[in-house]
């Protein structure tokens, strides 16, 4: 059965280290735990896909075959609520230590790049139409802004690139609850 519905409202962002395209993708449970929150988001998230296609035309426009040639996802969310952990997950070259109660982060020095890929899940949590989970395997490519403002509070944006997550070169997993969740309330 195809049930459509309106999808209202943002979710939770979870972040993991990924190993590779030969890495089973955890269950729901070993992802969605509160030690993988990459923070609490402001402005919700979004999944971007952009195919880029070629088109063989002949000169009289009788006849033509297109392809898709390349693929980009990017998964891109603001992180309200972080710590200078977080800023290891968006950048390569970030080094953590922690020592005598203070928590030191440098940034910088391509020489310092981990290359680490995360598993990065959305979780749009609906009880009335049913979850939805969209899975990319990538890491941060933007860089990030960190704005100190008298009247806002400070959001990291952070933008995922896809990279293929298994040997059939899938760039974004979307599944989503067939029937909706019950409510805890109601059991």
């Amino acid at each position: 059965m195809n049930k459509e519905s309106i999808v209202l409202g943002s979710g939770d962002l979870y972040c993991t280290d990924f190993q590779g395209t030969d890495t089973e993708i955890p269950a729901d449970d070993v992802i969605e735990t509160e030690e993988n929150r990459l923070g609490h988001i402001k402005g919700g998230a979004e999944i971007e896909y952009a195919p880029e296609f070629y088109e063989a035309k002949d000169d009289m426009g009788k006849v033509s075959k297109v392809i898709i040639t390349e693929e980009e996802a990017t998964l891109k969310s603001g992180i309200m609520t972080w710590c200078g952990t977080t800023l290891e997950k968006l950048c390569q070259t970030a080094r953590v230590t922690e020592s005598a109660g203070k928590r030191t982060v440098k940034i910088g020095g391509i020489g310092n790049a981990t290359g680490k890929k995360y598993l990065l899940r959305f979780v749009h949590k609906d009880t009335q139409d049913g979850n939805i989970r969209v899975t990319v395997v990538g890491n941060n490519q933007a860089g990030f802004t960190i704005a100190f403002a008298k009247d806002n509070e400070t959001v990291i944006d952070a933008e995922f690139k896809a990279q293929p997550m298994d040997k059939e070169g899938t760039l974004i997993l979307y599944e989503e609850d067939m029937e909706a969740a019950a409510d805890p309330e109601e059991t």
